[in-house]
Order: structure tokens, then sequence, then C-alpha cells
């Protein structure tokens, strides 16, 4: 299997399920997929983050909000893998209770990964909300 091809079954697997149990409340899985060491950061369509601590405040803080997602779907637009640094691009489509009042939102998301002991982890994060889209 290409690292492309490697690369793309991790997103469809383990990053889908992380950000799935994120929107049910559980932030564990997706901790697990981001990489240990610095530089890491995410510019958040609601909150951002750098470094390790404020990451994990993050995650913890999102897992406190979400819950009862009933759908997700990333739609990839791009992606590539260039030795141990991939990305993606792509919308996220999420239906999920927010702080208690169920939603339905769509946000563009560019991610970075690197490969970290023959692991695929997430190092950067930027997402926002999709234009002209009206959020419920």
């Amino acid at each position: 299997m290409s690292d492309r091809k490697e690369f793309l079954a991790w997103v469809e697997s383990r990053l889908r399920d992380a950000e799935i149990a994120l929107h049910n409340g559980d932030a564990s899985p997706r901790r697990a997929i981001w990489s240990r060491s610095d530089p890491v950061s995410v510019l958040g369509a609601w909150q951002s983050a750098t470094g390790q601590q404020e990451l994990h405040d993050l995650f913890s803080r999102l897992a406190e909000s979400f819950s009862d997602c009933t759908s997700y779907s990333f739609d990839l637009i791009a992606a590539d893998v260039v030795g141990d640094m991939a990305y993606t691009v792509g919308y996220e489509h999420t239906q999920a209770s927010v702080n208690g009042e169920p939603r339905t939102y769509s946000l563009r998301a560019t991610q970075i990964y690197r490969r970290e002991e023959g692991t695929w982890r997430v190092a950067h994060r930027h997402a926002d909300t999709v234009p002209d889209v009206e959020e419920s």
C-alpha cells in the first residue's frame, strides 16, 4: 500500500473515530492521535490553542460542551503525503449537541500531520465556518 493510501485509511478510520468520540463528549481518542511534540496548534472555529497544555485544556473544554453526535462526515478535497509530513483539506459536517442544544454545522478544516515513530499524529488544525451556510 502506498504512503498516501495508508495515510488516507488512517484518516478515514482513527481520525474519523476520534472526531466522533469528541462530539460525543470523549476527548481521549482525539488526544491519542495528536502529536506529543511541540509545536502543536489549533486555530479553531470557536477556540484556539498552542502547546501541549493549551491543547489538553482545549480538548477538555470541547468534550465538555459536545454530546449526542448523530452524524459526522468529512468531505476530503485534497490530501498528500511527503515523507513524514501530510495534510488534509476538506469540509466537516456535524450534527451534535453543543452545550445541550442540538446543532448542525459545517467547517472548512485543514490539518497538518507528522509521522512519529511510525504513527500519524496531528500537529496543526485550522477550522472555520463555511461562509454563506446558515448554522442551526
